[in-house]
């Protein structure tokens, strides 16, 4: 993402300030798609909403003209390694989601080395729960909702989607997930081999509980797992051993790969000014439609 958003973030002038804008890739990749037009059609409905037990906040998009009656929910977890990232930076997501008639939640969890695994997980979980006790006020559907994610996100998403223990130990029904899409997720990386995988979990004395391929089931909700050829950082691995077990257990999953994007790609794609790379948000939209009956 860096690289591709080199000379944008040196052209790019925030009309709000007059001054160049020196920011993180994700931060500056937001406004830029929000100076493209990405903004159109969504709309912020609430900021840095409390849940949870230690702190953490969430932000809600919603389409500009929603139509009757609830709206199906997504919630979008950022990337970052597990030490990196902010809902704020991730508006572009929120905003590409809620145009296309879901409701979106974006919310924070703390991150390494202020806290290890699996204190991440657990706050998604709680995020879970708020959502099921509260995003009804918000016009959202309590009972359809589908978990989405990159990178460490995805990893979220998937590992959410797949421990129901986890989900129901924060006092979520782990009914109410419908689906789940994992953009450039990690999800069977052990032997940990990267400095953020053994950081973020190497101390955790049970490591097989860190894989989410361990907690494939027969009867987990439908997957969409986004890879590509070109992503370094996480090996198209992750999702073809995932997926792999999935189906020998009779699981419903997909496994999309596009090719030559590389890790940050595929989410920028999800972005206006750089959706042309690969229909990663048309593909992952019609998934999430036809899953959550919109």
């Amino acid at each position: 993402m860096r690289r591709a958003l080199l000379l944008a973030g040196l052209a790019l002038v925030l009309v709000s300030g007059g001054i160049l804008a020196f920011t993180s890739p994700p931060r500056l990749l937001s406004v830029y798609d929000r100076v493209a037009g990405g903004g159109a059609g969504a709309r912020q409905v609430a900021e840095g909403v409390a849940f949870g037990t230690h702190g953490q906040t969430l932000d809600i998009w919603a389409p500009a003209d929603p139509p009757a009656g609830k709206l199906p929910v997504v919630i979008f977890w950022y990337g970052g390694g597990w030490a990196n990232g902010d809902r704020a930076a991730y508006a572009f997501a929120g905003r590409a989601l809620a145009k296309d008639g879901f409701l979106v939640v974006i919310p924070d969890y703390r991150k390494v080395p202020d806290v290890l695994f699996p204190a991440f997980l657990d706050d998604g979980a709680e995020a879970v729960a708020w959502l099921q006790a509260n995003v009804a006020e918000h016009g959202g559907d309590p009972g359809r909702v589908a978990l989405m994610g990159h990178s460490a996100g995805a990893y979220q998403a998937v590992m959410l989607a797949l421990d129901s223990k986890r989900l129901a130990a924060a006092g979520a029904d782990p009914g109410i997930v419908k689906a789940a899409v994992g953009l450039s997720g990690p999800y069977d990386f052990y032997p940990f081999d990267k400095p953020r995988s053994i950081a973020a979990m190497g101390q955790w004395p049970r490591p097989e509980e860190t894989q989410p391929i361990a907690f494939a089931r027969a009867d987990a909700p439908p997957l969409l797992l986004v890879t590509s050829e070109g992503d370094e950082t996480v090996r198209p691995k992750n999702a073809n051993n995932l997926a792999a077990k999935l189906r020998g257990m009779g699981a419903p999953v997909e496994v999309k790969n596009y090719g030559p994007l590389d890790h940050e790609e595929i989410v920028m794609a999800l972005s206006k000014p750089f959706r042309a790379k690969g229909p990663v948000l048309a593909d992952s939209v019609a998934f999430l439609k036809a899953r959550l009956g919109q």
